[in-house]
């Protein structure tokens, strides 16, 4: 069902913007496909995980390989000589996009991002609002324009999903594409 030809360690942050059901998904999926994860829960998550899902913080810790403290700024993942292949941010708050944006490096999350940035490897951002305003869209901009990949959670209908789970799976699939992760989890557009 799924197959992962090359990526072997992925960082995960799950900051507190509705969807955090996108970062356990992309936990669950790594895992089985023996993904390496490096997990950070932002503190506004804790809220958001008991609000919109029947998940525990440790149900979703104990997903990932490693679990790190969004305060520990020394954790290994801080550093660029810990190699990864890249970090998904799912959600992504707009604190933290303008965090990361204007290289404030306030939480593990963040500053993880500006490592994944520094040492030019795939930093996506799955943010998380509507409207946006001029200032979310600037600070998207100014990310994309160095090579981070702004990739907002939006369902498709041509594979008519059937429930809640079709559209997290074909955001998440699309996540993982960035990657060059395979799945089989969607329908993929074969034309009409």
């Amino acid at each position: 069902m799924l197959k992962n030809k090359r990526i072997s360690k992925l960082v995960i942050g799950i900051t507190g913007a509705s969807g955090v059901v996108y970062g356990i998904r992309l936990l669950e999926i790594l895992r089985e496909l023996g993904v390496e994860t490096h997990l950070i829960i932002s503190k506004s998550a804790h809220v958001t995980i008991s609000a919109e899902t029947k998940f525990s913080v440790n149900d979703i810790k104990n997903m990932a390989t490693h679990f790190y403290n969004p305060s520990d700024i020394g954790a290994k993942i801080s550093s660029g000589s810990f190699k990864t292949d890249g970090m998904i941010i799912a959600p992504c708050t707009m604190k933290t996009l303008s965090s990361i944006a204007h290289g404030f490096e306030n939480d593990l999350i963040a500053r993880a991002a500006s490592v994944i940035i520094k040492e030019q490897r795939k930093l996506v951002l799955m943010v998380r609002e509507t409207p946006l305003s001029a200032i979310n869209l600037e600070n998207m901009l100014k990310l994309s324009r160095i090579g981070v990949a702004i990739a907002p959670p939006v369902p498709a209908f041509y594979n008519h999903p059937t429930s809640l789970d079709d559209i997290v799976n074909h955001s998440v699939t699309r996540v993982l594409d960035l990657f060059d992760i395979e799945t089989s989890l969607i329908k993929r557009w074969d034309g009409i």
